[in-house]
């Protein structure tokens, strides 16, 4: 996934309102930010380290940049929710999954009963349904999803859990955008009853996998499979 202009960057003053952050630019500027992120942002936020923003060229729009990621441990730290799904459709397109491939075609946004599911890939064989989660907060040498009760993921599991049944493929795949972290796992002690669901989803057929994603200031690209325990 290459980033469509050049990034800027600046340095973090605070993060507020979930979804705005204020920021000085290089330049000395203090601009206002959109940040996709709707969870907690724990153990991916550091008042003063360095972050890259995205221009915006939308005269609607109230921000002029979206917060793209940060320096954390002399790694950049993805924090922009929206990429991870770009970066899945683009994986899975290209055959850069080992464990997603040979799919004729693939689409994104697919409704699913009273649901969506991020992707869907098609062959002659099999439909699979694909859920993607942007995964940035680290424990240890763990990387963790949820950072925050999530309801809206539970429901997902349980919408992969009926497209198993229905005698669909059913994956469920974190994008873990940070480098220094090894084995993925559920947050159980921030919602223990989405990983409780996972374990149930797992249980039933639906497959879990977890990668790395390389964070750059031009791209980010998929890196290497995570193992991860429940």
């Amino acid at each position: 996934m290459i980033f469509k202009a050049p990034l800027i960057s600046g340095r973090l003053i605070k993060r507020y309102k979930r979804f705005l952050a204020d920021v000085q630019l290089d330049s000395g500027e203090i601009i206002t930010a959109h940040c996709t992120n709707s969870g907690t942002m724990k153990s991916c936020l550091e008042t003063n380290a360095r972050v890259m923003l995205s221009p915006v060229d939308d005269p609607n729009r109230k921000t002029r940049f979206t917060w793209e990621m940060i320096e954390i441990n002399q790694n950049w730290v993805g924090i922009n929710t929206a990429n991870p799904n770009q970066l899945a459709f683009e994986a899975i397109s290209q055959n850069q999954i080992p464990e997603l491939t040979n799919y004729d075609s693939v689409k994104r946004e697919v409704k699913y009963g009273d649901s969506r599911f991020d992707i869907m890939a098609e062959n002659s064989e099999e439909i699979c349904y694909v859920e993607v989660k942007n995964v940035t907060l680290k424990e240890g040498n763990y990387a963790l999803f949820p950072d925050a009760v999530t309801t809206r993921g539970t429901k997902h599991l349980n919408t992969l859990m009926e497209a198993k049944r229905a005698g669909h493929r059913a994956v469920m795949l974190y994008i873990v955008q940070r480098q220094d972290v090894e084995i993925f796992a559920p947050a159980k002690s921030i919602d223990p009853n989405y990983s409780k669901t996972l374990i149930e989803a797992f249980q039933s057929g639906v497959e879990v996998l977890a990668y790395q994603a390389i964070v750059t200031e031009q791209d980010i690209t998929i890196g290497k499979k995570l193992p991860y325990e429940f």
